[in-house]
């Protein structure tokens, strides 16, 4: 029997879809908001689809909604990395690109790869993520700002507006650092992995906020390589045959929120963290570049977050030199 499976192209304003069942191609474009969501499960049980597969790309404010409105109708959805879809459509020699031909790419990748079925974070993840990604915008627009203020801008106006914008963004990220702990302090098993992360040097309170934000169930993932894969902070080699043998690189093809929540601890981490200190310094001995030791440094610190947080323990620097 075939599988039917149903590929969604999510825009800021529209949801182009494309339902594959059989020899059959069937396509419809809704509204991206809750009356399109409801016109779109309507639909789906209009041509019998209720039962199938459905698969989007993950784009966060846009396509978020959608799947939480799909996953409570009962409907199996899942959310894919952007960069895979764009992997599988070369893959595939796909030259033109529109949101119907988009969506029919994304059904094509839900049929033959069967992705794993999305699950929403608790409530509490959900919020604790709101926080952090809303704090890690406000960051962003104070780098904006200083940069404005050194570009040599001479008004006066113009430099008095800026510092008070930049003096009402340090405000507000002082109250949504708060509300963070706060939150965090408020559910037990936060507080309690908040705490087990802390204990690796090179992780702070706010850091270890970040990252149970984006790790969201440490139990997603069978081992470490897994979760460093999700954050896209392991490397992509660059071999074929005897004469093409280029540096390897970090794939960056995961969660970009993670990498970000990694970059400086992975630095403070080089400095204080006997085991990543230890490990550094033999890359760097063997030539490896010290930006290269940051981005193994990275991915060495997730492999600690995965025990502490898989193992419920304490960083133990002994235990993780032996594993």
């Amino acid at each position: 029997m075939s599988k039917t499976v149903v590929g969604i192209d999510v825009s800021k304003e529209t949801l182009d879809v494309v339902l594959l069942v059989k020899e059959q191609r069937r396509e419809r474009s809704f509204r991206n908001d809750r009356g399109g969501f409801g016109q779109l499960v309507s639909w789906l049980g209009q041509q019998q689809a209720r039962e199938g597969h459905v698969c989007l790309e993950a784009t966060g404010r846009y396509s978020l909604p959608v799947t939480k409105y799909l996953y409570e109708e009962g409907v199996k959805v899942s959310m894919v990395n952007p960069a895979r879809i764009k992997a599988y459509r070369d893959s595939q020699l796909k030259r033109n690109k529109t949101d119907r031909l988009d969506a029919y790419v994304i059904a094509d990748f839900c049929r033959t790869q069967n992705p794993p079925t999305w699950q929403p974070p608790s409530p509490e993840v959900e919020e604790l993520q709101a926080l952090s990604r809303y704090l890690e915008d406000m960051d962003g627009q104070l780098q904006q700002e200083r940069n404005r203020l050194s570009s040599g801008i001479e008004s006066e106006y113009v430099i008095h507006s800026i510092t008070d914008h930049m003096a009402y963004l340090s405000e507000q990220r002082k109250a949504v650092m708060t509300a963070m702990d706060e939150h965090i302090a408020q559910h037990e098993e936060l507080k309690q992995q908040s705490e087990l992360l802390c204990s690796i040097p090179g992780i702070g309170k706010l850091t270890a906020a970040r990252l149970l934000a984006e790790i969201v169930d440490v139990r997603r993932f069978d081992n470490a390589a897994q979760l460093a894969a999700y954050a896209g902070v392991t490397p992509r080699q660059f071999y074929s045959g005897t004469s093409v043998h280029k540096k390897s690189r970090m794939s960056k093809m995961g969660n970009v929120h993670l990498r970000k929540a990694l970059f400086m601890p992975a630095i403070s981490a080089k400095k204080n963290n006997p085991v990543i200190r230890e490990f550094c310094q033999r890359l760097e001995h063997n030539g490896k570049l010290k930006i290269v030791a940051v981005g193994a440094a990275m991915r060495k610190l997730l492999h600690l977050v995965f025990g502490v947080l898989k193992h419920k323990t304490r960083f133990d620097p002994h235990y993780a030199k032996s594993s």
